[in-house]
């Protein structure tokens, strides 16, 4: 089954990610579970709060929905495609053409420009180089850095280098990013503005998961997910 381009609407109408009965087991000894029977389902155009104490399984859910990895039971489908029926070579198309990411650590390239950082984030789509930067550049410009286009990540700012990463997310169009702990390395006024501007993105109609220990920041969110001992423990999205 291969992975249509990144213009492909989703199939099976808005819902962008989907994870129906997943749970995820470590063969360690004894074997940990990780996730217990999970269902959780993002339409587009949603902002979602994942929040949980550690331990609770954000991180292995942060992987299965974002296809780093695949559960050990049940159905995850990400803009329209079922996980199950992809190969790996497929698996990374649907990574690069669908999913975007942001982590607490930036993953930046410390040599490299705010630009040439963000375009590198189509590496792997086959544009031209100058089309990769132009795409860098307007990125960049939407999420505040106009000026900032030739500085080396390592001149940047905690707060200036989450908005690189936040634009390299987004560079590619992606159906859903997953953002996994975006505030935890800034300082509170930095955290305030990283949320203020996902909301904004999302408000552009963006669709975020955004996966955090800090119940304040998940709550600022439209819609909020309780995370524990590997089950939703409550979705403010969902009824009773």
């Amino acid at each position: 089954m291969m992975v249509g381009d990144q213009s492909a609407p989703a199939a099976g109408g808005d819902v962008v990610l989907s994870l129906h009965g997943v749970t995820k087991e470590y063969p360690t000894t004894p074997p940990v579970r990780a996730l217990r029977g999970v269902d959780f389902a993002v339409t587009q155009g949603e902002l979602v709060g994942v929040v949980g104490p550690s331990g609770s399984g954000k991180s292995t859910l942060l992987h299965i929905m974002g296809t780093l990895d695949r559960p050990t039971a049940g159905e995850v489908t990400v803009a329209g495609y079922n996980i199950n029926d992809l190969s790996d070579k497929d698996l990374s198309a649907l990574r690069s053409r669908h999913i975007g990411f942001v982590f607490q650590q930036f993953h930046l390239l410390s040599g490299y420009t705010a630009l040439d950082n963000v375009a590198d984030g189509l590496l792997y789509t086959g544009l031209n180089v100058g089309t990769r930067r132009d795409l860098a550049e307007r990125a960049l410009l939407r999420v505040g850095l106009g000026h900032r286009l030739s500085h080396v990540a390592t001149k940047l700012s905690g707060g200036e280098r989450q908005r690189v990463a936040v634009a390299r997310a987004l560079v590619g169009t992606p159906s859903i990013v997953l953002a996994d702990e975006p505030t935890g390395n800034l300082d509170s006024k930095n955290s305030d503005a990283i949320v203020e501007l996902i909301r904004q993105i999302n408000d552009e109609g963006v669709t975020f998961v955004v996966i955090t220990h800090n119940r304040e920041i998940a709550e600022a969110f439209p819609r909020t997910a309780g995370l524990r001992d590997g089950r939703i423990e409550y979705d403010s999205g969902v009824r009773p």
